[in-house]
């Protein structure tokens, strides 16, 4: 079975037996799947699906995650995730942040939109996201390597917590492993530590030993540009490339952006400052050879990628492709009006959020 087209809308089956539902149902916060029989057309698969996502489990509609117990693997994946998307008036904005992300240079997962049905009833319109797993690494032709998730605020590349600044009790707080072994946890821990230790005359040179600083200035200019908040310290996967033992980002849950914050509400174009936040960035960004990239790359992204003119007739072209699917969610349907003007607050975000950030490029230097 071939890969959806962009924008084709799949209708997607989902068959749980009742008392598995209702197993499923008791305990949103358990991660242990139950069995489940996926129909795409007239192909058929067996799976194991559980509720995935943190404060998203108490919300009215469950995001899944799906796993594919035996092969063939469908779409060269043998888990995907299945997000609601609760909480995103346009239900676009992950979707075309992960475009964003990939057209600007950036590893990034696989989206496309899908209608799911639950027992024969509609469960409404959701975002599959592909897994950033080993299959993630194939695909792409990358070369093997440990994957970590950056699951909660810890991930801050810090040896204190956010939240109260005590150390942290371990380097790996906040991340979750998903590839490697324990090798790959020293790597990271040595990681971290040499974030927060190496001199400021050294910084330069060794950050290069464990971190591709190209590919995270781009990464960086992707989360400035769409304003994730929460992105500098979780929402991201941390893949290392054993090829070539330097670290990579790439972004994961990307819904509360583009104007918009993790509850939906109206974010202001300058919440999040040009030089974004989180210890390694401020430490790369106190670099001037780094910094000076850093502008160079935002000047670009400004003029090309993150403009009108570049991303109004995608904005607009998504949401007619999803139009008819709003209509007959069963969640989303009674509020059409919503989904239809959060394209106006998608263009007036990235308009004012261009010019603030093209203000602000001499906080930069030259």
């Amino acid at each position: 079975m071939s890969a959806p087209e962009k924008d084709d809308v799949r209708t997607y089956s989902l068959f749980i037996h009742p008392k598995d539902l209702a197993t499923l149902k008791n305990d949103v916060w358990s991660d242990e799947t139950v069995p489940a029989k996926w129909k795409i057309g007239k192909k058929q698969k067996e799976i194991e699906i559980s509720y995935r996502g943190a404060y998203t489990r108490n919300l009215p509609r469950k995001s899944f995650r799906m796993e594919c117990k035996n092969p063939p693997l469908l779409f060269g994946a043998r888990e995907m995730h299945w997000n609601a998307e609760y909480n995103d008036p346009s239900l676009m904005r992950t979707k075309l942040s992960f475009e964003f992300f990939e057209n600007i240079g950036v590893l990034t997962p696989a989206a496309q939109h899908v209608l799911l049905k639950l027992n024969g009833s509609i469960l409404g319109l959701y975002l599959q996201i592909e897994s950033v797993d080993d299959c993630f690494l194939q695909k792409r032709g990358m070369p093997e390597g440990a994957i970590y998730y950056a699951s909660n605020d810890d991930a801050n590349f810090s040896l204190l917590s956010p939240d109260d600044d005590a150390v942290k009790k371990s380097l790996l707080d906040g991340y979750t492993r998903k590839l490697g072994n324990e090798t790959d946890d020293a790597y990271l821990r040595t990681f971290i530590y040499r974030i927060n230790t190496i001199p400021r005359a050294d910084f330069a040179r060794e950050i290069m030993q464990f971190l591709d600083v190209d590919l995270y200035l781009r990464w960086l200019t992707g989360v400035v540009c769409t304003q994730n908040f929460d992105g500098f310290i979780q929402n991201y996967a941390l893949y290392a490339n054993k090829a070539a033992g330097q670290f990579q980002m790439i972004p994961w849950d990307y819904d509360a952006t583009w104007g918009r914050d993790v509850k939906g509400r109206p974010m202001e174009y300058d919440y999040v400052p040009i030089e974004g936040y989180n210890t390694l960035t401020a430490r790369i960004l106190d670099i001037p050879e780094f910094r000076h990239k850093y502008r160079k790359l935002l000047e670009e992204v400004l003029e090309t990628h993150f403009t009108l003119k570049c991303l109004e007739h995608r904005i607009e072209s998504l949401h007619d492709a999803l139009r008819p699917y709003i209509l007959s969610d069963p969640y989303r349907g009674k509020q059409i009006g919503a989904f239809d003007s959060e394209v106006n607050v998608i263009l007036t975000f990235i308009s004012k959020r261009n010019l603030y950030l093209r203000e602000n490029l001499p906080k930069l230097g030259d």
